[in-house]
């Protein structure tokens, strides 16, 4: 299913202006993000010392070959720091945090498959290593945390999504050890990138020579985001964020099928069938979520069941309810990418590639 009416898909999170909202926003302030050295945190790394002109900004990974890499291609930037450290270390989170004003937790372990097979080791990372970034960051004050979420923490169905939806209880609960005063946590939960390591347009482009791509199923969807965007969302959650909300971006739905003729229409479909843990359809926000969730127009929040830590009143803020059983799913939105778009977006050449 496509969409060529761009009017009805406006505005969307594409609709912000990433060079405005991270004008800046970091001035003066000590920045850390956890896993920066994925396709997100080199971006977003990217737009802050650009625009957001911070004052220290700390990239925290585990692999000292992706961090000096990253160092040479930011010319080793003097506002740059590089800390070797795994979220799963507690202490060593603790140390990193001293002096630190924002945090963007970016640091999981990502793939379906792995997480079937090895569901402790993602345990250890994306649930003990969440509350460990919020115990550092409540032990030594930082003001604001955002913890990056995914579409399959939503009403999950295999190991990764499961513990994310656990994670962002941690992120959004941590608030209530804050206090009046203390340290303030958010989610952002959003669905594929576009480009990004691991996902399926590299695979797809890898396996176009072979004249055959592999599809899971023909009816498959998927909610689809940029880098641009996602960093974009971020930057406006720190900006907009009380604490212990879950920032859901208005984004396009795609069906895997255009996406593979949009990338290469001369090869042939074969279909082989739904990996273990996997959806047909993604969920950003499941109908149970509804009570408390408010519609704004790049946006959904949904707040906090629980918020003594604030008093802030959506609804009077522009927000608006949604309707009792509202669900926000890839195969029923709004908004759908064109084949075109699909093929800009995954940086091919735009040609008129016929629809299904």
């Amino acid at each position: 299913m496509t969409d060529s009416n761009h009017a009805a898909r406006r505005p969307y999170i594409g609709s912000l202006n990433l060079a405005d909202i991270a004008h800046g926003c970091f001035a003066g302030k000590s920045v850390l993000i956890t896993g920066g050295t994925g396709s997100f945190g080199r971006r977003f790394t990217e737009i802050a010392l650009e625009y957001a002109n911070p004052r220290r900004f700390v990239v925290l990974s585990r692999d000292e070959l992706k961090q000096s890499e990253m160092a040479q291609h930011f010319d080793h930037d003097p506002r740059l720091r590089f800390f070797l450290g795994d979220v799963r270390e507690p202490g060593r989170l603790r140390r990193a945090f001293q002096d630190v004003d924002v945090v963007i937790h970016a640091a999981a372990l990502k793939q379906v498959p792995a997480a079937e097979y090895n569901p402790f080791e993602f345990v250890k990372t994306n649930v003990l290593g969440a509350q460990n970034v919020i115990d550092a960051a409540l032990d030594v004050g930082v003001p604001k945390v955002v913890a990056l979420s995914t579409d399959k923490a939503a009403n999950p169905i295999n190991v990764y999504g499961a513990t994310k939806l656990c994670a962002d209880k941690l992120f959004v609960a941590g608030n209530s050890y804050g206090g009046a005063a203390g340290s303030r946590f958010s989610c952002v939960r959003y669905g594929n990138v576009v480009g990004s390591r691991g996902s399926v347009i590299p695979f797809f482009l890898s396996r176009r020579a072979s004249g055959v791509l592999p599809i899971t199923h023909p009816d498959m969807t998927r909610f689809w985001i940029t880098l641009d965007q996602g960093v974009a969302l971020v930057l406006a959650a720190l900006q907009w964020m009380r604490g212990g909300e879950i920032f859901v971006p208005k984004i396009p739905s795609m069906k895997v099928i255009d996406l593979a003729r949009a990338i290469a229409p001369s090869c042939r479909l074969e279909v082989v069938g739904i990996r273990p843990g996997e959806k047909l359809h993604e969920v950003m926000i499941p109908a149970d979520e509804s009570r408390t969730t408010f519609e704004y127009d790049t946006h959904y929040v949904i707040a906090p069941a629980h918020h003594e830590w604030t008093t802030f009143d959506h609804t009077a803020n522009g927000a608006r309810t949604v309707e009792q059983g509202f669900a926000y799913a890839s195969d029923r939105n709004e908004h759908w990418l064109t084949i075109d778009e699909l093929r800009e977006m995954a940086g091919e050449p735009v040609s008129a590639i016929p629809g299904p």
